[in-house]
């Protein structure tokens, strides 16, 4: 997912790691110092259109491997979330470091995420914009819950209750998309589908030229 626009409120320094308070956190977590760049996969590559699988072994070096490369690619990127197909790995995982509408700051991954949403009678949905680092370059209005929770897994298999509002329940629920074989692309009329994809050719070889710029500026 891309990055939120500057809150319109005060700016909260909470930190949320793992959706557990923190007195303070880098400005990248850790994870993405001890990652690798990987391709971010665009729209209409297969990998991105079919369900993911279930992560079924926990502790390995290869899932840690993963969520690290997975932050640092995320930051190179300059997103607020990350799905595993979208580095082309087709299995249940995401990675996120999003703030919510009041500015705290969720950092984290989750493996086996399941959504859950607001009962119909209690959901309040938000209009706003939405971008997606597989979708380079473009960005729509899409109604999305302004409240959302994320029950998964951590790395090492311990469970994890993520919660999130505003602007960060967005991120939940596009992530959790991805994983379902979704962009948010499905989720737009025909015509602003086809206004986004304009957009992406338009713009994709300026947002690859500045992925790879940052990828230098931080040596990898």
């Amino acid at each position: 997912m891309s990055v939120h626009p500057e809150p319109s409120r005060p700016v909260d320094r909470r930190v949320h790691v793992q959706g557990r308070p923190v007195g303070s956190w880098p400005a990248r977590s850790p994870e993405a110092e001890r990652g690798a760049v990987r391709r971010i996969t665009v729209v209409g590559e297969e990998i991105l259109s079919r369900p993911c699988r279930e992560v079924t072994e926990f502790g390995s070096p290869a899932l840690s491997a993963l969520i690290d490369d997975m932050f640092l690619t995320m930051y190179v990127a300059e997103g607020a979330g990350l799905a595993a197909n979208q580095v082309d790995v087709g299995l249940r995982v995401f990675v996120y470091d999003c703030p919510d509408d009041q500015g705290v700051r969720h950092v984290g991954h989750v493996v086996n995420p399941v959504l859950e949403l607001p009962p119909p009678r209690g959901r309040r949905l938000l209009d706003e914009l939405e971008g997606c680092l597989s979708v380079p370059g473009a960005t729509m209005a899409l109604p999305r819950t302004d409240r959302a929770v994320v029950r998964g897994l951590d790395r090492n298999g311990a469970p994890l209750v993520i919660e999130g509002t505003g602007y960060f329940a967005r991120c939940l629920q596009h992530e959790t998309d991805h994983l379902l074989g979704h962009t948010y692309l499905d989720r737009l009329s025909a015509r602003d589908r086809k206004d986004a994809l304009r957009t992406m050719a338009d713009r994709r070889a300026d947002v690859f030229a500045r992925r790879a710029g940052r990828a230098a500026e931080l040596g990898r």
